[in-house]
């Protein structure tokens, strides 16, 4: 029986499972991980395309300077690509070694690396996918919703799928954990991943599990564009930003001349992984050196002016997604900026980003209560929490949506892959071979 995948392409990383009709396995997309971290990385010195691990390492950890800021290889790093999906940027595209080329291609070569590494593992050309998808690719925008899965489509088929059906990701993370489930269970998905937050109200487990058509037991769906890499952006704004210059002044030389408050464009591209690529240009640098004269606190805003000219950005950021995960568990986190001139050092305790993240949190909590009003039921008639996505490892996200359902169980088992899991299950459902 020929094989079929599930393929959870995700904003920060990307897992899969494939499946001859037996129990759905994982696919070691990268070395021995059962994920690949969604990056990419195209070296000007080299003519390989680094993904995943390979991408952050060559591009980030494995820096090579021979003295301060001057790169034997200041290639094209890229993360959070997902995000074009549904977007203008789609149409837009970008330079990559002195060549436009668009963000299909970008995606293209991503999702294509995976199909490989799944063609390996099932030793044959795997042509149907069931492929994941957010509850919304982008917000108070159904146009732009039905754009982004047409896209994603289209890159699917363009690489070698001939068979590309969708799921969304919340409803998979279900399927996944129902597997174990001997009783019947009213649960609420959670899934929140780098780039959005979805939630599913679903009737799972017990006899359910092997039904064909799952449709009346899926009750009410809903989602928030936010997720991670919002996270990310809040702690460097609140927390970061300020030691490169945000909220300072400039001017006031004379009389005449007014103090103001340095301009945060930078700031806030610095602080997203979508837009960091975008700082680093002439323009950019010419502007921060004019300011730079006048800055009241110079040493700050030189920071800023050393990322961009050194096309730091995605260090910063790297380091800042690391003290996020680091104070999942631990009340404070201290790091060196070693990579900057004097190197200095950040002290970030646990409700200093529970503080920055709380705007983001509420909405996200919101989403998730509109996802029960929606399907008409009680909050305490919720038996199951189903935990799905990296960010739900932070305790405060947590607590914050679990206060709400105090009678429920908690499972989350295989966060990181269960969505590729549960897609290779209803991949099997949809292509009748389960």
């Amino acid at each position: 029986m020929s094989y079929v995948a599930g393929i959870d392409f995700g904003t920060t990383n990307s897992s899969a499972a494939i499946s001859n009709g037996e129990k759905p396995v994982i696919v070691q997309l990268e070395q021995s991980f059962e994920t690949i971290p969604t990056a990419i990385y195209f070296s000007n010195n080299k003519p390989e395309i680094y993904f995943g691990r390979d991408a952050l390492y060559n591009a980030i950890d494995n820096e090579i300077l021979s003295g301060f800021g001057e790169k034997e290889d200041s290639g094209r790093f890229m993360r959070s690509i997902k995000r074009a999906l549904g977007t203008s940027l789609m149409n837009q595209g970008t330079v990559i070694k002195g060549q436009w080329i668009t963000f299909d291609k970008i995606i293209g070569l991503f999702i294509k690396n995976i199909k490989t590494r799944i063609d390996l593992a099932a030793d044959e050309d795997v042509e149907s996918v069931v492929m994941g998808r957010p509850v919304h690719f982008v917000d108070n925008d159904p146009e732009g919703d039905v754009r982004a899965e047409s896209e994603l489509k289209q890159i699917c088929l363009d690489v070698g799928f001939k068979n590309v059906e969708f799921q969304y990701e919340p409803i998979a993370a279900a399927f996944a954990h129902e597997r174990d489930l001997l009783e019947e269970h009213l649960a609420l998905v959670i899934d929140i991943g780098g780039g959005t937050s979805d939630f599913t109200l679903i009737r799972i487990g017990g006899s359910l599990k092997d039904k064909i058509n799952r449709e009346e037991d899926i009750l009410a769906n809903t989602g928030v564009r936010i997720g991670g890499n919002d996270f990310d952006k809040n702690l460097s704004l609140c927390k970061f930003m300020p030691e490169f210059g945000k909220d300072t002044m400039y001017g006031g030389q004379t009389l005449l001349e007014p103090v103001l408050a340095v301009p945060v464009g930078h700031f806030y591209d610095l602080s997203d992984w979508g837009r960091v690529n975008s700082l680093y240009t002439y323009k950019n640098i010419n502007i921060i050196k004019r300011y730079l004269q006048l800055a009241h606190e110079k040493e700050k805003y030189q920071r800023l002016l050393d990322v961009v000219e050194n096309q730091l950005g995605h260090k910063v950021l790297t380091a800042i997604e690391k003290i996020k995960i680091a104070l999942t568990d631990s009340s404070y986190k201290k790091i060196k900026f070693d990579f900057l001139a004097n190197s200095p050092e950040f002290i970030i305790k646990q409700f200093e980003l529970e503080g920055s993240i709380e705007p983001l949190v509420s909405k996200i909590v919101d989403a998730a209560i509109d996802c029960v009003k929606l399907a008409g039921v009680k909050q305490e008639d919720i038996s199951l929490i189903v935990l799905a996505g990296g960010s739900t490892e932070i305790p405060y996200v947590q607590k914050s949506l679990c206060k709400y359902f105090k009678k429920a169980h908690v499972s989350s088992k295989n966060k990181m892959s269960c969505v590729g899991l549960g897609l290779a299950y209803d991949a099997l459902r949809r292509f009748k071979r389960y």
